[in-house]
């Protein structure tokens, strides 16, 4: 991830959950029964986050996932469509998601997991498809992926050395 990590408390954040999970480890005495939450934070306005919480009960797992989301913000640079400056994969363990900028009116066509985070991020106006696993952990964190790595026209002509009308031509 190229983005650095923001500060949570400037932002008037809403909170998303996007799958609670039992999960069982088997001991000596029995089993024992806990709850994985994974929670999707955001403000809106080109920040969001993701994070896991795991706890015996359930509203202990969310309280501790939007917790580590907010430790886990990144910021998304918008266009003036409210879409993405440009295409981008984002990949993470088995899971691909290709992100398609689009034009107003579109709206955000995107499966589930992945709808959560754009949402939340602030983007009106988006193609997406998930490639590989469906896996819902994986589809967000690759999301979140492609959304970190996303640059702005003016970083890129500043790293080129050129104007922002060269890169965009």
């Amino acid at each position: 991830m190229n983005r650095t990590i923001i500060d949570a408390s400037q932002f008037e954040l809403q909170e998303k959950v996007v799958t609670i999970k039992r999960v069982t480890k088997v001991v000596k005495g029995g089993r024992n029964m806990r709850f994985s939450a994974l929670v999707v934070v955001g403000d809106g306005n080109g920040h969001v986050g993701v994070g896991l919480g795991k706890a015996a009960e359930i509203p202990e797992a969310i309280r501790k996932g939007k917790e580590d989301a907010m430790k886990k913000l990144i910021e998304v640079p918008l266009d003036a469509a409210s879409s993405i400056p440009h295409d981008f994969l984002g990949k993470f363990g088995g899971s691909t998601v290709l992100l398609k900028k689009a034009p107003e009116g579109t709206g955000v066509i995107a499966g589930g997991p992945a709808r959560n985070v754009l949402e939340l991020a602030g983007i009106r106006n988006i193609r997406t498809k998930s490639l590989g696993s469906n896996n819902k952990q994986n589809v967000v964190l690759a999301t979140i992926d492609g959304l970190s790595q996303l640059k702005t026209p003016e970083e890129v002509a500043k790293n080129r050395g050129k104007s922002v009308e060269e890169v965009l031509a």
